[in-house]
């Protein structure tokens, strides 16, 4: 069995075993409120196992378990700053994962209850404080609500199911030698796009399927081994942010999200993908109105911001530095372009940035128009227009495009055009792409090749003939001949369509005459 097969062989038990386990263990609540128990869970075991194995590691010449080292003073302090400065955090040895595995596995003997495991979360969040990590834990569990009567009524009923969970996330094998895959973080985005196939319209909020992800960072890594950073405004589950560095070696993640519950699944995917608290900057807050990194310019930025989104749009972001160049705002109805100008503003001079949005910003008026036009005509900063097939994202079945920036463009004589949008398969309920489609978008991107129906590199005299609308038909020619009519032979038909009529005709009108009609 070769590495790839033995990968989607491994992959595909683990999937099937996760939400076989999501589905039994729900109960009465919907695919999306349950998702917070079983990944902060998952989560909760990774932390466990991490500080374990640590702990072990450093005591093994002493010959002395975590728990007995713990229950003495001196080793505990030197244990707490060892962790501290390797991991940014303790678990308890009883608060471990482990330790309560044990208790629920000792039935009506054990000592296991929702309020240990409330303990447990309280005691990491209080280990980090005044340290370098506390604003990386601080709040991470929030969303996995332990008191919540949808668990159950009473205490012992919240019990039996969280311990349902735990038993069921004990029986995952995540460190094992063999695997090929990167298990715990491919189940956690497993589980975040599987959540975001059930939740419908609110997937989009955190989710970008991996395809896209893909285009995106293949995009913005091209002909780099390593990128000194990259940045998401708009980074929901961070998802997007972690492909990047599947394509490149990122020396630190930065991002931000505006919605408390998807900022948490954020800090949890990257520390659950081995990436150290040191290495990543996420901040809660709206990227529009209370931006966090405006002093930094960033090697790479990607994002798949809310379509279409309301902004204040307000007066006093005509004095902000990153909308004051512009002769307007865009509309309080539409914050499509103030996201592209934000996410310009942070590009560094030698960055590329990538960005997913609706395909009215190609073609709207009026304001967007302008800032359009002062893009392409007064800084050449467009790239590349990407058309990708609609029905690819979670909730929404509107087409898209990827829109593509350099402030230094080495092209800068033209703007390629991509039409994407047929190149898909069919799927149950949405439409993917295919490693061979999103293969074909990245080396047509690299190559600037133009392709019959599918690419061309437009001049930005044609841009400028067009009114700076950048609507892919005007570039791309997507016209499908239809099959061509032999009026000869439609004209014969059509004759000898009369011909059955009046025969039919004169047969009835003889019958009528039988009958005496």
């Amino acid at each position: 069995m070769t590495t790839s097969e033995k990968q989607r062989q491994q992959q595909a038990e683990l999937h099937k075993k996760l939400w076989a386990m999501a589905n039994d263990l729900r109960g009465q609540m919907d695919a999306n409120e349950f998702k917070d128990y079983i990944l902060g869970l998952i989560f909760y075991r990774y932390l466990s196992e991490k500080v374990e194995a640590r702990a072990e590691k450093l005591l093994k010449d002493d010959n002395i378990s975590y728990a007995k080292a713990w229950e003495n003073e001196e080793y505990r302090e030197d244990l707490a700053e060892y962790l501290i400065d390797e991991l940014g955090y303790v678990v308890e040895p009883q608060f471990l994962f482990s330790r309560f595995l044990e208790e629920i596995e000792k039935g009506a003997n054990g000592n296991f209850d929702v309020e240990m495991l409330q303990n447990g979360v309280k005691s990491i969040e209080s280990s980090t404080l005044g340290t370098e990590s506390q604003d990386d834990f601080q709040n991470l569990f929030d969303d996995m609500d332990l008191t919540s009567s949808r668990l159950g009524r009473t205490v012992k009923d919240r019990t039996n199911l969280i311990s349902k969970v735990i038993v069921n996330i004990a029986d995952i094998p995540f460190l094992q030698d063999d695997v090929e895959i990167d298990i715990l973080g491919d189940a956690y985005e497993y589980m975040i796009s599987q959540f975001a196939a059930n939740a419908g319209k609110k997937a989009g909020e955190f989710y970008t399927p991996q395809q896209v992800s893909k285009i995106l960072a293949k995009i913005v890594t091209a002909g780099k081994s390593e990128i000194r950073d990259v940045y998401d405004g708009a980074c929901g589950s961070g998802s997007l942010l972690l492909r990047v560095g599947k394509e490149a070696k990122v020396h630190k993640y930065y991002g931000q999200e505006k919605v408390s519950t998807t900022y948490n699944l954020a800090r949890m995917n990257m520390l659950l993908h081995d990436v150290p608290y040191q290495r990543f900057d996420i901040q809660n807050a709206d990227t529009l109105e209370e931006p966090h990194h405006t002093d930094q310019r960033f090697e790479a930025i990607v994002a798949n911001p809310p379509y279409s989104a309301k902004w204040s749009a307000d007066d006093k972001f005509k004095e902000d530095e990153r909308f004051s160049a512009y002769a307007k705002l865009p509309p309080k109805s539409k914050a499509d372009f103030a996201f592209i100008q934000h996410f310009i503003h942070q590009l560094d001079d030698s960055g590329t940035m990538a960005v997913v949005l609706p395909h009215g910003v190609l073609f709207r008026g009026a304001a967007e128009e302008a800032i359009r036009k002062y893009l392409i005509e007064e800084k050449n900063y467009l790239d590349a227009v990407i058309g990708l097939p609609s029905n690819i994202f979670f909730g929404t079945g509107i087409p898209t495009c990827i829109l593509v920036f350099k402030k230094c463009r080495k092209h800068d004589e033209n703007v390629m055009f991509i039409d994407a949008s047929n190149q898909f398969e069919k799927g149950k309920n949405q439409n993917l792409l295919a490693d061979e489609h999103v293969d074909k978008i990245v080396s047509t991107y690299i190559n600037r090749q133009t392709i019959y129906k599918y690419s061309y590199a437009a001049t930005l005299d044609e841009i400028k003939e067009n009114d700076y609308n950048l609507n892919i038909p005007r570039y791309v020619d997507t016209f499908e001949e239809g099959e061509q009519i032999d009026l000869e032979a439609v004209a014969k038909r059509l004759k000898d369509i009369d011909e059955e009529i009046a025969k039919v005709d004169q047969e009835l009108g003889q019958h009528f005459k039988e009958l005496g009609v």
